[in-house]
């Protein structure tokens, strides 16, 4: 009997153009690999944490439309990732792409700059999930044995940072399975997170007792400067729109699974423009639901209130369910729908943070790569860069002890680091030759360097901001230490390259011989 030709995945074909070998498992669907890009960006964890702050700053109309212009800007970022992924599908994603759009001169430190921003944007970005979802479980915890009126219990910092560190550890425990099992929660998170957006933001409204005006949603400019310091509207306006530059990205989670993905040319740059697609509207729809259901704007902040004025969103809640049952029931059950997007949100950016951090140790810009590139001879992932991504965020969280603003420094240095690991390989498509691009299915053609100019500025500008003071005045429990703690590990990562890396580290190593198809 003859034996049938296999059919090589586009996928792996153009991997193996490119110098990779095909190591591991190509097994992802596109709705599994849009579930896990879905789960990064999630429905809840961007919103929920920065809502309060960002709706004192200015109000609610400059935080409704600032989700409106924040996703007109992010699309024109998620067209530009969308082309370059389905040129170069590998697991290295950004700084594989960095390096070959950069050209063999500035391609190595192109690489090194992104794989080191991305690196840190994502180890951090794990700590964003454990910070938040353990203060939504605070939350649900004080409203379940009270309330801060009645005597509830509210998690001390010593408990709080306990909560934190346990979910950074279960999230690397679950991913040291085969990625089957992180693809199957994450289909149960798409599910969760769709269900459970459409249920809030329908039954919030509807349970509310007094719904906010129109006028009030959609036109309402109020000053939050006793409580923030902050007098000029210009900058309150900027710093409202925090809450929408936080929660729009993380689309790039499909690009990590590239080499794990069926015909990823073709699925990667999908599941990236899909994601954008559906959190822009349930995100809009979500911002809207929290807004017209506020009963007591002032109520919200009071360290008094039932949630101790530690959480808007719960607050608002619980306003909503107690003034129409006269219970806070139905307000921990919709928290529990939120606390399980941040669950699945940290799960899923573990997988991208281990996935980045093996990708460079692949090609040894790691310290100890030989270590960290290992893959788990079972379950086939990089269970020792999950372990190491796990470490570094519970030290990074050590602080909660003593810094009242570490959520602060540890968003801003997670966004900066992330979205800051975009601008490289955009700006590299940007300048590059158009002859020397080899597109893949998607394709923008002329459209691309405009696209990628402003998608470059977009990016500049949301970096920027997150360096800015978000409280005056400046004291040191108030302060932004994102500034000093990117300076510090960027400026080592620098003197780094500079006194030995530019030496050796030439970028993407390849480990296949396209000539004659040897390892």
């Amino acid at each position: 009997m003859a034996t049938e030709e296999v059919i090589m995945d586009s996928g792996e074909k153009r991997l193996n153009e490119l110098g990779y070998k095909q190591e591991l498992r190509r097994e992802m669907t596109l709705f599994k690999t849009l579930a896990i890009s879905f789960s990064t960006m999630t429905l809840f964890t961007g919103i929920t944490p920065l809502f309060g702050s960002s709706l004192l700053y200015a109000g609610p109309a400059s935080l409704v439309w600032g989700w409106v212009v924040v996703t007109f800007f992010t699309w024109f970022v998620g067209i530009a990732m969308a082309e370059i992924c389905s040129s170069f599908p590998t697991t290295g994603s950004l700084y594989f792409w960095a390096a070959h759009l950069a050209g063999p001169k500035w391609g190595p430190f192109a690489s090194w700059c992104c794989a080191w921003l991305e690196s840190i944007g994502l180890i951090f970005g794990i700590g964003t999930q454990a910070y938040a979802g353990t203060q939504t479980l605070q939350s649900i915890i004080l409203l379940c044995t009270g309330n801060n009126k009645g005597g509830g219990y509210f998690a001390p910092r010593g408990v709080f940072l306990a909560i934190y560190i346990g979910l950074t550890l279960i999230w690397a425990f679950l991913n040291t399975f085969a990625l089957e099992v992180i693809a199957f929660l994450d289909v149960i998170s798409l599910y969760w997170q769709v269900i459970g957006g459409t249920v809030i933001v329908i039954m919030l409204p509807l349970v509310a007792k007094t719904t906010q005006s129109a006028s009030f949603v959609f036109t309402h400019f109020e000053m939050g400067s006793d409580s923030t310091g902050i007098s000029s509207k210009a900058y309150a306006v900027i710093l409202s729109f925090l809450v929408s530059q936080y929660s729009l990205y993380g689309y790039d989670a499909a690009a990590h699974l590239t080499e794990e993905t069926k015909g990823a040319d073709k699925n990667g740059p999908i599941a990236i423009l899909s994601s954008i697609g559906i959190i822009s509207v349930f995100g809009w729809v979500y911002i809207l639901a929290l807004t017209f259901s506020i009963q007591n704007f002032s109520y919200l902040y009071d360290a008094s209130n039932e949630t101790a004025g530690a959480n808007v969103v719960a607050q608002i809640l619980y306003d909503a369910f107690h003034e129409r049952y006269h219970n806070s029931a139905g307000a921990i059950v919709l928290l529990l729908v939120i606390w399980g997007s941040f669950f699945f949100g940290g799960l899923s950016i573990t997988t991208s943070a281990a996935r980045v951090v093996y990708a460079l140790s692949r090609d040894k810009g790691v310290p100890f790569s030989s270590i960290w590139r290992k893959i788990h001879p079972k379950h086939k992932v990089p269970s020792n860069a999950v372990w190491l991504c796990a470490g570094i965020c519970i030290l990074i969280g050590i602080p909660l002890l003593k810094v009242n603003e570490i959520f602060t420094a540890i968003t801003s240095v997670c966004t900066i680091g992330w979205v800051g690991g975009y601008a490289v390989p955009i700006f590299a498509r940007m300048i590059m030759p158009e002859k020397n691009f080899n597109p893949g299915p998607f394709y923008l053609g002329k459209l691309s360097r405009p696209v990628c100019l402003v998608a470059f500025l977009w990016i500049c500008y949301t970096c920027s901001v997150f360096l800015l003071p978000t409280v005056y005045p400046i004291t040191w429990s108030s302060f932004n230490y994102a500034p000093v703690a990117l300076g510090l590990v960027l400026g080592l990562i620098m003197l780094w390259w500079i006194l030995d890396a530019r030496k050796w580290f030439k970028g993407p190593v390849r480990n296949i011989d396209n000539h004659n198809g040897k390892v």
